[in-house]
């Protein structure tokens, strides 16, 4: 009986551990706020964009974000993107010197 009980720990333990360890690994992943489902098609003023990120999931796009916090996602495929994503790095690459 001891037997029985003392295997019956072990596997309650184990289980519990198990749940733990799982759970833990997927809680610490970073999870994204916001993701790009639909794309802008519409042409952004460069002059109000401040940052940008490369998405790949759920679509291939870029979100830029404005002045105001606003986030907007575009396909990284047309010319005016790269023209802004190039203005974006420059900006920041001259505020760090």
């Amino acid at each position: 009986m001891k037997l029985l009980t003392a295997a019956i720990l072990v596997i309650f333990c184990l289980g519990i551990f198990t749940a733990h360890t799982v759970k833990g690994s997927v809680g610490s992943q970073r999870m994204r706020r916001f993701s790009c489902v639909r794309l802008s098609t519409q042409q952004l003023n460069i002059r109000n964009l401040v940052s940008y990120e490369k998405q790949q999931v759920p679509v291939n796009a870029i979100m830029f974000i404005t002045t105001k916090g606003i986030k907007i996602c575009v396909s990284p495929d047309q010319k005016w993107v790269q023209s802004a994503i190039k203005k974006i790095d420059q900006k920041r690459t001259t505020k760090g010197k």
